[in-house]
């Protein structure tokens, strides 16, 4: 078995195969954010064209003709509002991305009302959520209304009611459709809200309210999974819109991309490992050693890169991991034996893959990154606290027997 003495040229080599691996990532990287972006849009487009756009339901508003007002007209909300939303969480994928589209089943009733002594002509319109979706079993039933059809016109219904005074008349709107990432119920345009209540039901368990919209007064868990909420707002002025953000999916092509990108990171580490157990146990390694290693680390990252759009994620990343490792210490394995396998395993195990894994995870990837930094440092300073490192790089004489690659000589 052949012999290698660290030298620091060795550590000078090991850290340019290092370098050339990095840049491979950050190519390989960079190849995966264009293939992905350059169809998100279109393929954006095919969705929303196919499924249907985000949907933001607007609440309905009335009015009565009257001289006495600036404009002519006055406005009346309803005296009560009882809103039934369904939401069914179907995304969809497209390329290498997964699209939050969802069904919601609408369902409402309101009390319109004459506050006046006088019988008066009301105007009501209910806005569709959006012109570009379609709207199956759809329902506005006006009682009151007579015989006039009501009048659809850029994507708003208004129908005229005669309403006898202090009184007031059912609406009912009813319908089934289908949205992408968010679904809304607008209260902005509502100076004051009573009698109102939302209640809502979702098939998922993951809920996130989106940015400028209220949390629910009222909720409960499902038993076979999701939520039971309800917003209830018996006189509120200024109430906030309602809404529900679609539970957040794994992307595999930026999922992919960030992986490459932050592979150097893990190799780091693992360099370190062998290096320093290196000079500890004496076990060193060649740097073409090292290439053939980081050879092997990479073709985690290039397996998992194109075959995620052709297998479920979590599969092709174990599947690509495990090549990884059989490939790693199977080398480790038949160059220096047990010893270097039981030092690198472990190492490739938790800088590799668990590392990449907390890709997974929003938020987790720079906490991972720094424990696993901090524990590689605590490792690392209790093996190498007894050791003379005024040795370490001395050149041996000729004929010395030098330090073996093997754990047998």
């Amino acid at each position: 078995m052949h012999k290698y003495t660290l030298t620091f040229r060795s550590i000078l080599a090991v850290g340019f195969i290092f370098i050339c691996t990095a840049v491979g990532w950050f190519i390989l990287g960079g190849a995966l954010t264009h293939r992905s972006m350059d169809r998100s849009g279109s393929l954006m487009y095919e969705v929303q064209a196919t499924w249907g756009p985000q949907l933001r339901q607007a609440h309905p508003i009335a009015w009565y003709e009257s001289p006495a007002n600036a404009s002519g007209r006055s406005s009346v909300s309803p005296s009560m509002s009882r809103v039934q939303v369904d939401l069914q969480y179907e995304p969809k994928r497209k390329g290498l991305f997964w699209y939050r589209t969802y069904q919601v089943q609408f369902a409402a009733n309101y009390e319109i009302s004459n506050p006046t002594p006088i019988a008066q002509t009301v105007y009501v319109a209910f806005s569709l959520p959006s012109a570009d979706a379609s709207y199956n079993n759809f329902t506005f039933e006006l009682e009151g209304a007579g015989v006039d059809e009501p009048i659809l016109r850029e994507g708003t219904i208004t129908q005229a009611v005669v309403i006898p005074p202090q009184s007031t008349v059912p609406l009912q709107v009813s319908y089934h459709a289908r949205g992408l990432n968010h679904w809304e119920y607008d209260l902005n345009g509502a100076s004051r809200v009573q009698n109102f209540q939302l209640a809502m039901q979702t098939d998922f368990e993951s809920i996130n309210f989106p940015g400028g919209t209220a949390s629910p007064t009222d909720r409960s868990a499902i038993a076979t999974g999701g939520w039971d909420l309800i917003w209830d707002y018996p006189d509120v002025i200024g109430a906030q819109s309602i809404g529900m953000d679609m539970p957040k999916v794994l992307n595999p092509g930026p999922i992919a991309s960030r992986i490459s990108f932050f592979a150097p990171v893990s190799l780091l580490f693992f360099f370190a490992v062998l290096l320093i157990f290196g000079a500890v146990t004496g076990i060193n390694l060649h740097p073409m050693n090292y290439f053939f290693l980081a050879a092997g680390c990479f073709a985690f990252q290039l397996l998992f890169a194109y075959t995620v759009d052709l297998m479920p994620i979590h599969l092709c990343f174990f599947l690509s991991a495990a090549v990884s490792l059989l490939l790693v210490c199977g080398y480790l394995h038949a160059v220096g034996g047990r010893a270097l396998t039981r030092i690198a395993l472990p190492a490739q195990f938790a800088y590799m893959v668990l590392f990449s894994y907390s890709f997974f995870f929003d938020g987790l990837s720079g906490l991972t990154i720094a424990i696993g930094a901090v524990l590689t440092l605590a490792v690392l300073m209790r093996a190498t606290a007894k050791m003379d490192w005024s040795t370490v790089f001395v050149a041996r004489k000729r004929g010395d027997s030098g330090l073996s690659v093997g754990s047998g000589e």
